[in-house]
């Protein structure tokens, strides 16, 4: 697939259910084991929900940016999402998920330089952060590659709130990546 097939928009509440199974699908279950980013070794219960995904949507300097592709039939088919904000003088990034079966094809790159440039020209921000599982070691070498540094900075995950999953282990925690706009 050419990237020049792919197409952006933000996302819309019509669009809720969809990015909910988008999101479960890349990181949870079975049907996440298929691609790279799965979770489904270290956590179960869920991802998002539609909760997340409309608080997302509809509050103030936040988006879900969406890749989609035109099929046969000339309808979109949703490829992958990242939830884009700013939050504390920089823009984040995350809930970022790529159908499994598409992964490692070039369409994440994709959406990544899209929404660091939404970051960067349309809300002037210095820098796009984003919290990794420390443990993730192939997924932050993934971001490395496309210019993120490790922080150093540490945040405990949220052990107990089933909103995040349900660990599998107890050595779970979140790191800051940040890279220069």
């Amino acid at each position: 697939m050419t990237h020049s097939a792919l197409s952006f928009r933000n996302a819309t509440l019509a669009d809720t259910d969809a990015l909910v199974a988008l999101v479960e699908s890349a990181y949870r279950g079975d049907a996440s084991k298929q691609g790279w980013t799965t979770e489904a070794d270290m956590l179960d219960g869920r991802r998002t929900g539609a909760d997340d995904i409309q608080a997302c949507i509809t509050r103030a300097d936040s988006r879900i940016l969406i890749a989609e592709r035109a099929t046969r039939d000339g309808a979109p088919e949703l490829l992958a999402c990242a939830h884009i904000a700013i939050e504390n003088g920089a823009g984040y990034f995350g809930m970022f998920s790529v159908q499994p079966n598409l992964q490692g094809g070039g369409i994440g790159k994709a959406v990544i330089t899209e929404a660091e440039r939404i970051a960067r020209e349309e809300w002037r921000l210095p820098a796009m952060r984003m919290t990794v599982i420390d443990i993730r070691d192939e997924l932050i070498a993934f971001y490395e590659r496309r210019g993120y540094r490790r922080t150093g900075i540490k945040k405990a995950f949220p052990y107990g709130d089933e909103r995040f999953g349900i660990p599998k282990r107890d050595d779970l925690r979140f790191e800051v990546l940040e890279k220069a706009l």
